[in-house]
């Protein structure tokens, strides 16, 4: 079961990587872009090197018996200095650049440090789940164990500190997504600590193995779910907010596209409706059905009742804006109603079209009977 969950999780990430390519081939000098695909590879990486059947995979291949576990601590050290990372060129300011070089150097170094120690120690007997509680007391494999935690909860703790601190100061998106990978960054501290706590168990005769791979592969698991969700919501909440916004704005154009239903249908005045249900390709399709028709009744559009209508909604203290689109709704109102081989004796000017803007009102004063009320007492 545990290679299971890790190999969906790795796939799913390198899903979210792909999606990334085509930004990233058109823009691969972008700092921010491409410490966000290597934090999302990384991520991938970490799961696919911790799944059993891949650490004996790896140590069969090589020879090497637990070789794969200075790998997969190399990846997790990395995975946290990249994140780190990302936090720090997400906030951008001065001296950010020169911060990040030493952050780097500082995680090669423990790079370098985790593959002397692998190489200087003996771990001849392969352990493919608890190998951290099991080497735990090895000369310098131990030692191996304590720098790459260290240097894992150090980078998650800065990461968790930097990304909610500076939440505090922020709204909307961008203020949900870093919330979210600070708690993301706490749950990786929570692996860390687990496994040292497992580690120092075992230096003093107690045996916590279980500590340092069901708790904490639970916390790995958790962070790294959430960690690339905080950094996925400020890059696809502006997309989801568009089509919101799409979606809406198609929905409130449809009592003026109701009213106008008889004369698009009769006069095959309609748009062929798109294929595809894309938010912005249906607000186009309905916005330019609804001109079309508007089009139309240019010639039956009295002007006299469209002036007469505004005037009276002025008078009554009405905004200009909510005036115009009840007057607007009246016309197109009686138009519709009347007998079309009768043209109204002076139409509403075609140069004066209604936006995007006003058809929503005029729309609206359709939904609420604004027109027919101003029809009535017209």
């Amino acid at each position: 079961m545990s290679d299971l969950i890790n190999y969906v999780s790795c796939g799913l990430l390198w899903l979210g990587l792909l999606t990334k390519a085509p930004d990233l081939a058109r823009r691969w000098r972008d700092p921010f872009l491409l410490t966000l695909s290597v934090v999302l590879a990384l991520s991938s990486l970490c799961f696919l090197l911790g799944a059993p059947d891949t650490v004996g995979f790896v140590n069969d291949v090589s020879g090497v018996p637990n070789l794969a576990a200075p790998l997969t601590y190399g990846t997790i050290t990395a995975y946290g200095a990249a994140s780190l990372a990302l936090v720090m060129r997400w906030r951008g300011g001065p001296g950010t650049a020169r911060a990040i070089r030493r952050w780097t150097l500082g995680y090669t170094a423990v790079l370098a440090g985790i593959a002397a120690l692998f190489v200087l120690g003996d771990a001849s007997v392969e352990r493919r789940t608890d190998f951290d509680t099991y080497y735990a007391t090895t000369p310098y494999i131990g030692e191996m164990i304590v720098l790459y935690l260290g240097a894992h909860l150090t980078a998650a703790l800065v990461t968790a500190y930097r990304s909610l601190s500076w939440a505090r100061r922020l709204r909307g998106s961008l203020r949900a997504g870093l919330v979210t990978m600070g708690v993301g960054t706490v749950a990786g501290c929570g692996y860390s600590a687990a496994k040292l706590v497992a580690v120092a168990a075992r230096w003093g005769g107690r045996d916590w193995s279980a500590l340092g791979t069901t708790f904490a592969s639970a916390c790995a698991g958790l962070s790294a779910a959430l960690t690339v969700v905080g950094i996925v919501i400020p890059l696809l909440a502006p997309f989801l907010a568009e089509r919101v916004c799409c979606w809406r704005t198609y929905a409130r154009l449809g009592p003026l596209e109701r009213a106008l239903t008889g004369l698009l249908t009769r006069e095959a005045l309609r748009v062929p409706r798109p294929r595809w249900p894309s938010a912005t390709r249906w607000l186009t399709w309905r916005q330019s059905s609804i001109y079309n028709g508007l089009h139309y009744l240019g010639r039956y559009l009295d002007e006299g009742l469209y002036r007469q209508t505004y005037a009276d909604r002025l008078r009554a203290g009405g905004d200009p804006h909510q005036a115009q689109a009840a007057a607007w709704a009246a016309a197109i109102a009686a138009a519709t109603r009347a007998p079309h081989e009768r043209r109204a004796q002076a139409a509403v000017p075609l140069a004066d079209r209604p936006d995007l803007p006003a058809l929503l009102r005029i729309s609206d004063a359709l939904a609420d009977g604004t027109g027919d009320r101003a029809l009535a007492v017209a």
